[in-house]
């Protein structure tokens, strides 16, 4: 077993079901538990057996939900019960991070961008704002094109100043390399306060 590349002693690295695997009844190792009903009422530390007594008693499963405190808090519930909230609350916070995550929209550009191209571009950026995304304001130059740059910050500045109304800079024009880039989020609404 020592040859095998995938067995490494201590390794910390566990599968997903490894991480959420849920020790039930006989799984349970630890001589005594902390035992909590479903409502959270504690009743006590008990030796192991005498834990999985109660749990039959009632017709429930002793379910292990701290397997880290000393001594393991395990919880006197219906198993199948219990993962089903445990997957309705993973869905819930997966849910809540989606709508925390802001959404960056890119706009590419060149130095020979027309004037007409540029509104394009704006309109195209107001409507990202509007749907209350950043944008990332990329202008890339090629080969002779660096010798110019002064022409790209001329496009990026009439774009900026095409979409003011409706933006707030979070990141002035710079150069990155080969890219002249700038990034710009929407305004904050402005709350009316009439007292």
């Amino acid at each position: 077993m020592a040859n095998n590349q995938f067995y490494r002693p201590g390794n910390k690295f566990k599968s997903k079901e490894q991480k959420n695997y849920t020790r039930v009844n006989f799984q349970i190792k630890a001589p005594s538990v902390r035992v909590v009903q479903e409502d959270g009422t504690q009743l006590g530390v008990h030796q192991i057996e005498a834990a999985r007594k109660l749990a039959y008693d009632a017709g429930l499963d002793l379910v292990e939900i701290v397997p880290t405190a000393n001594p393991p808090v395990c919880r006197l519930t219906n198993f199948d019960k219990f993962k089903y909230e445990q997957k309705q609350k993973e869905k819930e916070t997966k849910k809540l991070q989606k709508e925390k995550l802001i959404e960056t929209k890119e706009i590419r550009l060149r130095p020979c961008t027309q004037l007409n191209d540029v509104e394009t571009k704006g309109n195209s950026i107001i409507r990202f704002l509007s749907e209350g995304k950043k944008v990332l304001i990329s202008l890339e130059y090629k080969r002779r094109e660096l010798s110019h740059r002064e022409e790209g910050y001329r496009i990026v500045n009439s774009l900026l100043n095409f979409i003011k109304d409706y933006t707030v800079i979070e990141m002035a024009p710079k150069m990155e390399g080969n890219r002249l880039i700038c990034r710009v989020a929407p305004k904050a609404k402005e709350i009316n306060t009439t007292t």
